[in-house]
């Protein structure tokens, strides 16, 4: 049986458990504690263990659509990266220049009431497996 190696130099390396900061969504503050983590000695790469990647980003597009307040730039972003759109895709769907999307995800404009909205819901429209069971059936 072959060890486990480094995705990034090559080298042997251990499965340990832990919490890792998951900044490859873009999204602040996602913290997945008590997973599996590829970390290596050589050269302290570390690689989370994630056994169900769409069922969790699932969750976090569910997260975002659903908090209480205005979306930010990086939740933009990530709905529309979620969602497997260009910026120019997105853009026109929702109907705004790409200037504009690209002003909000880079939070140098904010993004509007009625634009916000219309997001959340091309994205819950959209989204794989975000309808509820009960929207499923109202359809």
């Amino acid at each position: 049986m072959r060890g486990i190696e480094c995705s990034n130099c090559g080298a042997p390396a251990t499965v340990v458990h832990g919490t890792y900061d998951l900044k490859e969504t873009g999204l602040k503050n996602v913290v997945l504690q008590g997973i599996e983590i590829v970390k290596c000695p050589k050269c302290k790469n570390e690689d989370p263990v994630i056994p169900n990647m769409n069922g969790l980003m699932r969750a976090l597009a569910l997260a975002v659509i659903e908090k209480p307040y205005r979306l930010m730039g990086e939740e933009v972003r990530f709905l529309r990266k979620y969602l497997r759109l260009t910026g120019e895709e997105f853009s026109r769907l929702i109907h705004v220049d790409k200037t504009t999307l690209s002003k909000w995800e880079n939070n140098d404009d904010r993004v509007g009431d009625q634009s916000d909205r219309l997001i959340r819901l091309v994205t819950l429209g959209l989204g794989e497996g975000l309808k509820s069971e009960d929207d499923a059936c109202a359809t």
